[in-house]
């Protein structure tokens, strides 16, 4: 379709994706590959199939609807072969919804139609929409002509980034979106590269550019033991939002959770968490007086 792209899920009534309540657009596809991703599924920019065994009961509707055999049951569950070209029907006759096809082609038009029919409850909520990913960025030829179009209504618009994009894209959305949510997940490039896939070069100095253009954003770092909470990184994160130009933005720091496994399994994919775990409460309210000290508002989730 002319000026579409994948879109993977849809949320009304979000309530932590900007102020007000909001609708989250989820688009397809992320550069990064962080360890402790919760939608594994929004990675690739290709469709995927997702089956869940343990929705499953066996009754083969999705194998009889395959108009390509491209699915069998077998002891583990329904399993796929290279023949599977996606078609969706399988997921259409699925009593259990076990299998999912995860990816929608959107136009900008559709896109529009899904946000104006919360335009009401974003209105009476100061809310707005919020375009999420994956990595929203990597859509900005799709995003550019939906932010015009938000920004005609009036709507408030949101973007929920990595700041991983070439600096022009990033300021060319920044002239057409009222708030940015942008992560910053650790200093040091060489973890940053062992956690992610990427160095963060990029994003820093993104981060900083954006910061001149006088731009709304808040600064989002999720907390992570054993990857981004020791004590030089939390210093050097600190130092470094304090000396951004421009008015200070708010940090929310966000607790680690770990719902990801199941995605993961659901797509065929290994998945190993490692040492991963959530702060306690108390290492939390530390990382957050770091913060305060240096003049940063901080909150605890956001």
């Amino acid at each position: 379709m002319k000026n579409s792209t994948l879109i993977f899920d849809v949320k009304r009534y979000a309530i932590n994706d900007g102020p007000g309540i909001r609708i989250t657009i989820f688009l397809k596809g992320c550069p990064l590959r962080c360890k402790w991703c919760h939608n594994p599924e929004s990675q690739s920019r290709k469709a995927e199939r997702m089956y869940a065994f343990d929705k499953c009961i066996g009754c083969q509707e999705c194998v009889n609807a395959c108009k390509v055999n491209a699915l069998e049951l077998t002891g583990p569950g329904i399993v796929g072969n290279d023949l599977c070209q996606l078609g969706g029907d399988c997921a259409e006759v699925c009593p259990t919804k076990a299998m999912e096809i995860v990816g929608e082609a959107k136009t900008t038009s559709q896109v529009m139609q899904l946000i104006k029919k919360e335009t009401l409850l974003m209105d009476t909520s100061q809310g707005g929409v919020t375009f999420s990913g994956g990595e929203p960025l990597m859509h900005h030829a799709f995003l550019l002509p939906v932010l015009d179009a938000c920004g005609q209504e009036e709507i408030h618009r949101c973007i929920d980034t990595s700041g991983y994009a070439k600096t022009d894209v990033l300021l060319n959305i920044a002239k057409r979106t009222d708030l940015f949510l942008y992560d910053l997940k650790m200093m040091d490039s060489d973890k940053h590269k062992k956690w992610t896939g990427v160095h963060n070069e990029l994003i820093l100095e993104n981060l900083k550019m954006l910061a001149t253009t006088g731009a709304n954003f808040n600064i989002r770092i999720p907390l992570i033991k054993g990857v981004n909470d020791d004590d030089k990184n939390i210093l050097d994160s600190a130092r470094f939002i304090a000396a951004l130009p421009g008015q200070k933005p708010t940090v929310n720091l966000l607790k680690f959770h770990n719902i990801a496994e199941k995605k993961y399994r659901n797509l065929g994919v290994d998945y190993d968490k490692g040492d991963m775990e959530a702060l306690s409460v108390e290492r939390e309210q530390e990382i957050l007086n770091v913060f305060e000290l240096y003049g940063v508002h901080t909150t605890l989730g956001g």
